[in-house]
């Protein structure tokens, strides 16, 4: 899917798969194998793969939206495509729900959809007014309820960890005053909000609530938590020699990647909150990386899909080493 944080340049195709050819090309779908798409979406990817193989696709998606579109795919490619409503966290539990006790590869495409962006009612975007919600899923806190209901240094540190927001106090404390005199409950109060914060200044042509709006996104739909069960479930159940394929697009994102696949290939020799501290001779290593620095999108892509900008693809094989025990596991 084609992915952002705030406010987008100009208008959009619905979807556009991002770097769909290294994708393909990275996973590699053969005749009587079986994949999992684990962020469905529009079904950019699940086409491709389906289109490149006489193959099996299993695919993923939290939002029931996305599901009940997707039914026209599942019918043109019955029975090769099976949509399944659940977080990617639980992919390995859900493909063996299915019958499937291994996978030869899946793909990961990390974050908020297009389609998302572009549905104002969602309020994940701030590009056009809408309700302040965030959510991927439809059910839990919403962002409105972050804003309106959190004390003020849990907003600034939420702002502050998943956005990377330097004045993520100053912004928390005038989301505080501001609920004081009404909620906060639409997309263009906190952006208008936040713009005051900067004095109406602009960074680079940017809006300086971009990365509010990434952070409390994150923080409703649990992104990085997800991202961390879904490389932990796919090392579970990946075959021996499957493959594993996941982009980015953004750096929090890119660092949990880039950290899990170097510990699980053995070049990383210390402990993290991902996993507990062990030497190499302790684990052998359960995946190969295919590409030590990660792939971007080239020139002509980003022509006609300047959302592709930030995007970061990593992947690896999976070894027939044992499964490598992580607290991801039992979250």
């Amino acid at each position: 899917m084609s992915r952002g944080a705030g406010v987008e340049p100009g208008p959009q195709p619905r979807h556009m798969p991002v770097l769909l050819s290294e994708v393909l090309a990275a996973l590699d779908p053969r005749p009587h194998e079986t994949y999992i798409d684990a962020t469905f979406g529009a079904g950019g990817y699940t086409r491709a793969i389906l289109s490149a193989a006489d193959c099996r696709v299993l695919a993923f998606d939290r939002d029931p939206r996305a599901i009940a579109d997707g039914a026209v795919l599942v019918a043109e490619y019955r029975p090769r495509l099976t949509l399944i409503e659940r977080p990617f966290g639980e992919l390995d539990e859900a493909a063996r729900d299915v019958g499937f006790d291994a996978v030869d590869g899946i793909v990961l495409d990390i974050g908020v959809s297009s389609m998302q962006l572009d549905e104002p009612e969602r309020g994940f975007s701030f590009q056009h007014d809408g309700p302040l919600d965030m959510r991927m899923s439809r059910a839990g806190p919403s962002a409105a309820d972050i804003v309106n209901s959190f004390e003020e240094d849990q907003i600034a540190d939420i702002v502050y960890t998943f956005g990377e927001e330097r004045r993520s106090r100053a912004i928390a404390r005038a989301i505080v005053r501001q609920r004081a005199e009404r909620p906060l409950t639409r997309t263009r109060e906190l952006a208008d909000l936040v713009l005051r914060v900067f004095h109406g200044r602009k960074e680079e042509g940017r809006h300086p609530a971009t990365r509010t709006f990434q952070a409390l996104r994150i923080f409703v739909n649990d992104e990085l938590g997800e991202l961390e069960r879904g490389l932990a479930a796919s090392e579970r159940i990946l075959k021996p020699g499957g493959r594993l394929v996941v982009v980015t697009f953004h750096s929090l994102e890119d660092r949990i990647v880039k950290r899990f696949v170097s510990e699980r290939a053995g070049k990383v020799d210390h402990g993290s909150r991902h996993l507990p501290q062990r030497s190499i001779q302790e684990s052998q290593p359960s995946f190969r990386i295919i590409n030590s620095r990660p792939l971007t999108p080239q020139k002509g892509e980003l022509d006609v899909n300047p959302r592709a900008r930030s995007a970061r693809l990593r992947a690896a094989i999976r070894t027939e080493a044992p499964v490598w025990h992580s607290s991801a596991q039992d979250r």
